[in-house]
């Protein structure tokens, strides 16, 4: 009797996501047995190079014996205790960490990027309500943005693809137009169009006045919206008008931070704060789920309340803090603090600029652009005039197939090739990356 495989018990049991189901039909998933440093093992003995750290969230590679071990030494002594009347030293010495590294005083705590988004937004409105500013109600965020699935992060996220399915559900925020530098005019630019964009965003605030709660914005790049990315100034900026129109700003670094954009945080290439600053992904490294609003001091000294009142703060998650994912998170910034990542990650985007450039005179490359160590492609029917394919035509997911029959893992943005490796990736794996994205968009443009 023949035993079903992986995948086919997956098949049965699992629903994948960001999957359609039909997918599955000709690309199966691939059933990983085991991983370390940048390299995923299967089953039946195949690697892949894992180019997008697992959904941006590996920052140190697979397996890493720091972060193993502190996990393990943890688990001997408190796996989770609820932090509501409760708490334990992975936590308090993160959120010491976490706040001295930001300049912002208090943390609480989520599991994914999306729940810390809501945190953030309930925060925000129930700020202004504790300040008796009733009207404050509504939202910006910039088109092209993604802050999650959840139905609040969704309402101020603007990438169609996710979003029109659930419109009648969703609040209706102010979408402001993106400082996208791969839109600018002839002769713009990324700073031209900083300001050009942030004088509509200015207007906005102008028109509704007392009735913002909050900007919200993925700071330098907006990743799941095609790796598009923005000059610093346009961060500069927004932080001085929401300054002026007493708005909140918060940041949404839960892609982008912890050394993904050549800085520990994006908002440091602007020197800016702000009110609220969302952490995930990278922040255990990449093995547990945690995520984190932290929030300025006024904002916190606005919550001071008795039992009963409105104006206590009673979002809660089971799983907050939990012990685990703190030690992780504190394994992790060990790892910053004992050698310079951020230095040794110069000199592998300056590879990875190199290994990359030929392809800046392909054709059907419209686009390479790069903030520290997140790298796209943009293809296009027509590179010069950056006339896009038909999004039927699925260019990128022939990328895709290509690079894992290839032994690598990546998985395009519709049609932007992108890479976001693990920092621990050698220079020989960045070129191995870099002739396999260009043998697979060789073959994914011939008509």
């Amino acid at each position: 009797m023949n035993h079903p495989s992986w995948a086919e018990r997956d098949r049965r049991v699992l629903w994948h996501p960001c999957t359609p189901t039909r997918d599955l039909d000709d690309l199966p998933p691939i059933p990983i047995r085991s991983a370390r440093g940048v390299w995923l093992e299967a089953y039946d003995g195949r690697r892949y190079l894992d180019a997008i750290s697992s959904w941006w969230v590996n920052l140190f590679g697979h397996a890493h014996p720091v972060i193993n071990a502190a996990i393990r030494d943890q688990l001997e002594r408190l796996e989770h205790v609820m932090l509501a009347g409760f708490t334990h030293e992975p936590v308090i010495r993160l959120s010491e960490r976490l706040a001295a590294l930001t300049s912002l005083g208090h943390c609480y705590y989520a599991s994914d990027g999306s729940a810390a988004v809501e945190i953030a937004l309930k925060m925000s409105f129930h700020y202004w309500r504790n300040r008796g500013e009733h009207r404050r109600t509504r939202y910006i965020c910039l088109a092209n943005s993604y802050h999650g699935e959840t139905l609040g992060a969704l309402s101020v996220s603007d990438v169609g693809l996710y979003r029109q399915v659930y419109e009648p559900l969703l609040l209706q925020p102010l979408v402001a137009p993106s400082p996208d530098a791969y839109v600018r005019a002839d002769g713009e630019s990324a700073a031209d169009v900083a300001r050009r964009q942030m004088s509509v965003l200015e207007h906005l605030l102008e028109q509704h006045a007392g009735e913002v709660c909050a900007v919200i914005v993925e700071p330098l790049v907006q990743c799941a919206g095609g790796m598009r990315m923005h000059d610093p100034l346009y961060l500069r900026l927004l932080r001085a008008a929401c300054d002026r129109h007493r708005v909140h700003l918060i940041a949404d670094e839960i892609a982008v931070g912890f050394g993904r954009t050549g800085t520990m945080f994006a908002c440091e290439q602007a020197g800016i704060r702000p009110d609220l600053l969302l952490l995930g992904k990278g922040l255990t490294g990449g093995y547990l789920p945690l995520s984190v609003c932290l929030v300025s001091d006024e904002i916190y000294n606005a919550f001071d309340s008795e039992h009963g009142s409105p104006a206590a703060f009673l979002h809660s998650h089971s799983y907050t803090g939990n012990a685990l994912a703190c030690a992780a998170a504190n394994a992790t910034l060990d790892l910053f603090e004992s050698g310079d990542v951020l230095a040794r990650n110069r000199g592998l985007a300056a590879h990875l600029a190199r290994a990359t450039a030929p392809l800046a005179d392909h054709a059907h490359v419209a686009e390479i652009r790069q903030t520290g160590m997140i790298l796209a492609i943009e293809m296009a029917r027509d590179g010069k005039t950056r006339t896009p394919y038909p999004a039927a035509e699925r260019r990128g997911r022939r990328v895709y197939r290509y690079a894992l029959e290839q032994g690598a893992l990546l998985r395009p943005l519709g049609d932007v090739i992108y890479f976001m490796p693990p920092y621990v990736i050698e220079p020989d794996e960045i070129d191995q990356l870099a002739r396999i994205a260009a043998d697979g968009i060789a073959q994914a443009t011939t008509d």
